[in-house]
């Protein structure tokens, strides 16, 4: 049964973490988790003279370096002075150098958010009149590349190895202490703590080209060490590392001290790890909570200590899991789960999903902050996953609840047959202990007659007798003690079978399994959840856009809105139009295409026509120039008269899906 069992475990185990490779691979460059809601000169403005600072308006507080925020000239050259600053709340402006002559400029900037992730963008204004540009920004990205993805992958590690480790060590010191002894189970453990140690090591090292060039030879510069070390992600980072020595030293004891003290030294000893554990597993929880989403935004002072919770709980259930399914198949005979074993780490899973329930309700309310985020942002859809398979996690743990009802009613009727076969051995032996009695009464008289005749042969051989009755005796002992060796291997064998024969604990065994498959997915899901820009945040950022483009409209900028759908995939969205000053003459024109939750993105192609039907004028092409992402722009577009223009826009998303879409406007 083991034998073909443990292959298909092993199929299942790597498809399912392939499946998890998977989906953060597709997870792509990070999201801004603090968006920009403002600027000054704003996006597309026409300004009539140089302004002496450029400023920008984020959701939250971010982290500046020297080259955060630069300003470009049409040719591409730097004409920003001195070192980006805050100049209050969440606003941080740049000088510029005077006498800054007329045309385009580009403002690019590259910021950590305060819950540690890196934030890229571009935009353009222009002074006196709108001029072609040769800046490009197409590659303005942040956390993509493969730094990117290996520090995805790094935090996909890290997570995995909290969860073993410390959901490990519960499952063993609260629900069954033999696994102490177990092997396996110390492998399980140990592997969790190595993959946190790694990940986290390797985490610090790669912060600083994450969040700056997102070069690879930077990942051993020494000073962007240094100065990562000095951010808040980077002494959370370093805080982890010394609680890891500290469980180190608790994995130490629990493994290697513990099974060799007494009952009423086990006790005490129980009870201070127990303590020490929840001090070091709460720290290292901790380590996350204070440096990432739960540390700004709303109410953190109460979102931190619910992180914690939330974290603990996970490892708990997870990792509990993960230790219950390595002892059910790798757990020698001598030393099975039996079922109390079971039925407390059934308790301890409910209390866990009880107060994931808790946590993730809260969590959810503050980061989404309205129903449509749920469906209208990447965040509330992750959630909405996250949700499903929790669901199906419980589910299928209800499954396993039923079996280990069924192994633990199943062990009690085993006692009671044992105690009977028992019972009945116990008086088999007295039987033929007073028949080995009687034996010995009888031949008494006849032995004494024997001796008396053999008296005078004994003597003469005594020493050959002794010699031989020795060596016989050695001989004797050797393969008793080989027989005894094999019988025990037989009998091991042979309650191994017994125990994996048993329906009951199979059934357990596949439901386990069928619950850690589940969580494997789940880890990958709430790790793209944790490097997803907040619901909350995208709607407030939504919110400025449009802010932005009605004070646009007020000052006499034209915008159009219309939707469009190529009937490919990812085939729908929204194209809008701003045209500056939208008179007669020379205008400047900016296109943006956005996803239906208001999200930018790229398409393969736009093309823009302008038609005076009343006059036969047109249709009059243009092809705006790619800025950034879901951004284009075209200078010195010419409206020759005043008059209600139809305004048709094509939008390409594929090379054969594309569509035509279009809307009147009065312009002059």
């Amino acid at each position: 049964m083991t034998s073909t069992i443990a292959p298909r475990v092993r199929t299942l185990v790597l498809l399912l973490v392939a499946a998890a490779g998977l989906l953060l691979a597709g997870a792509g460059p990070v999201s801004a988790h603090a968006a920009l809601t403002g600027s000054d000169p704003r996006q597309g403005a026409v300004v009539d003279k140089a302004p002496q600072q450029v400023s920008l308006t984020f959701s939250e507080k971010v982290a500046l370096s020297d080259d955060s925020l630069r300003v470009l000239d049409p040719k591409g050259k730097r004409v920003d002075r001195g070192d980006p600053a805050g100049t209050g709340g969440t606003t941080y402006a740049v000088k510029l150098h005077g006498g800054l002559p007329d045309g385009t400029y580009t403002v690019t900037y590259q910021v950590v958010s305060e819950d540690s992730h890196p934030v890229a963008g571009a935009y353009t204004f222009s002074i006196g009149a709108p001029s072609q540009t040769s800046v490009s920004v197409d590659g303005q990205t942040a956390g993509g590349g493969v730094v990117g993805v290996l520090y995805g992958f790094g935090r996909y590690v890290s997570y995995a190895g909290f969860i073993v480790l410390v959901g490990g060590a519960a499952f063993v010191l609260g629900c069954w202490r033999r696994g102490t002894a177990v092997r396996s189970v110390q492998r399980l453990v140990v592997s969790g703590w190595l993959a946190l140690t790694a990940a986290t090591l390797g985490l610090l090292l790669m912060r600083g080209s994450y969040t700056g060039s997102g070069k690879v030879g930077d990942i051993f510069d020494l000073d962007l060490l240094g100065q990562v070390l000095q951010t808040k992600t980077g002494a959370a980072l370093v805080s982890r590392l010394l609680l890891l020595a500290a469980a180190a030293l608790f994995i130490a004891v629990l493994f290697g001290a513990y099974d060799k003290r007494d009952d009423e030294e086990k006790r005490d000893l129980t009870f201070g790890l127990a303590i020490g554990g929840t001090v070091v597993a709460a720290g290292l929880a901790a380590s996350w909570a204070m440096s990432e989403h739960a540390s700004t935004g709303l109410q953190p002072g109460l979102a931190m200590p619910v992180d914690v919770l939330h974290l603990l709980a996970v490892a708990g259930w997870l990792g509990g899991l993960t230790a219950l399914l390595v002892a059910l198949y790798r757990a020698p005979a001598e030393t099975p789960v039996d079922a109390a074993a079971v039925r407390r780490f059934s308790q301890l899973a409910f209390g866990s999903v009880l107060t994931l329930v808790a946590t993730g309700v809260y969590q959810s309310w503050r980061q989404l902050g309205s129903w449509s985020a749920f469906t209208g942002t990447r965040y509330g859809q992750l959630l909405l996953i996250k949700i499903g398979l929790v669901v199906l996690l419980v589910g299928i743990a209800w499954i396993s609840r039923r079996w280990t009802a069924r192994l633990a009613e199943s062990a009690v009727a085993e006692s009671a047959v044992t105690e009977s076969d028992v019972a009945e051995a116990d008086a088999g032996k007295v039987t033929a202990d007073e028949a080995e009695k009687e034996h010995v009464a009888t031949g008494a008289g006849a032995s004494t007659t024997a001796k008396g005749a053999s008296g005078a042969g004994s003597a003469s051989g005594a020493g050959d007798a002794s010699g031989a009755g020795s060596a016989g005796a050695d001989g004797d002992s050797e393969r008793a003690a080989q027989l005894a060796r094999q019988r025990a291997a037989i009998d091991t064998a042979r309650r191994k079978r017994e125990r994996d024969a048993d329906p009951n604990r199979f059934g357990l065994r596949r439901s386990v399994l069928a619950e850690a498959g589940v969580a494997v997915v789940l880890l990958a899901v709430t790790t793209m959840l944790t490097s997803t820009e907040p619901g909350r945040t995208e709607e407030q950022a939504a919110a400025a856009t449009s802010s932005a483009t009605a004070d646009a409209n007020a000052a006499g900028a034209l915008t159009l809105d219309m939707s469009f759908d190529t009937g490919g995939e990812d085939g729908k969205g929204v194209v809008r139009i701003d045209l500056d000053p939208a008179r007669p003459g020379s205008n400047e024109m900016h296109v943006y295409v956005l996803r239906p939750n208001g999200r930018a993105f790229d398409i393969p192609e736009v093309k823009i026509a302008f038609t005076l039907e009343s006059q036969d004028i047109g249709p009059l092409p243009v092809v705006p120039d790619h800025i950034s992402t879901g951004h284009w722009s075209a200078s010195g577009v010419q409206i020759p008269m005043a008059g209600e223009w139809k305004v048709a826009v094509t939008v390409r998303t594929s090379d054969i899906d594309q569509a035509t879409v279009s809307k009147n406007a009065q312009i002059g």
